[in-house]
């Protein structure tokens, strides 16, 4: 099991970026997926973005694609997700999650096991 940490959470003008970050406390890191998920409200909970600790696979959603990068740092054992050009339908509370996927893809979400608590994200004017 695993324990993660998100910050970097907080209030946006449209077109502006933020840099969330997830801590990750725990062992067997390198044989896990990272995702980053989020959810507004009234919203069902959707993967943003996704990556293996080990062998560079990503994914980005098609709604995010081109303005939201992840990047992970094993040594330091952190997941980010570069948000760029921002927008109020971004706005949701965005979780970080790993799970042990095995050779699945990385879009399998009911893989995912281990949850952070939440950051919130508010684009508005």
């Amino acid at each position: 099991q695993v324990q993660l940490v998100e910050s970097g959470g907080g209030l946006v003008q449209p077109g502006g970026s933020l840099r969330l970050s997830c801590a990750a406390s725990g062992r067997a890191f390198s044989s896990y997926a990272m995702g980053w998920f989020r959810q507004a409200p009234g919203k069902a909970r959707e993967l943003v973005s996704a990556i293996r600790w080990s062998g560079g696979t990503t994914y980005c959603a098609d709604s995010v694609k081109g303005r939201f990068t992840i990047s992970r740092d094993s040594a330091k054992n952190t997941v980010d997700l570069q948000m760029n050009s921002l927008k109020p339908e971004d706005t949701a509370v965005y979780y970080c999650a790993a799970g042990r996927l095995g050779t699945a893809t990385l879009t399998t979400v009911r893989f995912y096991n281990w949850w952070g608590q939440g950051t919130q994200v508010t684009v508005s004017s």
